[in-house]
């Protein structure tokens, strides 16, 4: 029984049969990468709830769905191509910051897709994308019933810190004092609170309280530095 060395597999003779390309195949698996990733697009501006919106991340979408599509079918041909690729890929290094968690996820969406169009499991691509676009329209449209804020109040004396305390436990869901800093002009109180959008009035009783100078509602996205 002949064996088949390395050497054999790196011959013409197989690198000729494993490169006849159809041109019928290319072009449904870039249109169908293109398809998908138009979706992708489609869910990210739907359930997108940031402030300021970048159109040029839905396109990238688009264009990691496309690219990732293009290379899984160049290193599934060409044995020798793959392993070129692998080593040019792996000094690509990428410096732009995501800011929002599901940013990422929408960018490993459009990757994973385009590695399975690529690989050729078309059925699980298309209904892989669709369960995925469901169930992320359906969570991301799902609003909070409240919302998270940092309260900063400052004020003198003892009984006015007592009456912001008081009131914060009165009036929010759930508060967390994050710091308490003691100067010789009083005490300024840092808290991390939840409120509906109904009730963030209370930050007016706080104002009015004998002894605080003054109070600063900011709302929170999660993150907190001291």
């Amino acid at each position: 029984m002949a064996t088949l060395t390395f050497n054999d597999i790196l011959s013409s003779n197989i690198i000729d049969n494993v490169t006849n390309f159809s041109v019928t195949d290319m072009a449904i698996a870039m249109i169908l990468a293109f398809v998908i990733g138009l979706f992708i697009y489609f869910v990210y501006k739907k359930t997108f709830s940031g402030v300021m919106y970048s159109s040029g991340f839905g396109v990238s979408l688009i264009a990691m769905a496309l690219v990732t599509t293009m290379i899984i079918m160049a290193i599934s041909s060409n044995i020798i191509l793959s392993l070129g690729m692998v080593g040019a890929l792996s000094i690509v290094r990428f410096r732009s910051a995501v800011k929002e968690p599901m940013d990422i996820a929408y960018l490993f969406w459009a990757i994973s897709a385009g590695i399975v169009v690529g690989a050729g499991l078309i059925p699980l691509a298309v209904f892989g994308s669709i369960f995925i676009g469901i169930i992320l329209y359906v969570f991301s449209n799902k609003k909070p019933t409240d919302k998270p804020y940092i309260l900063v109040v400052d004020c003198t004396g003892d009984e006015a810190e007592k009456t912001v305390n008081e009131i914060v436990q009165k009036s929010v869901k759930k508060q967390v004092l994050r710091s308490k800093t003691i100067s010789a002009n009083g005490t300024e109180l840092t808290i991390e609170v939840r409120l509906a959008d109904s009730e963030n009035n209370f930050i007016n009783q706080i104002a009015a309280i004998s002894g605080v100078s003054s109070a600063v509602l900011v709302s929170y996205n999660g993150e907190y530095v001291t």
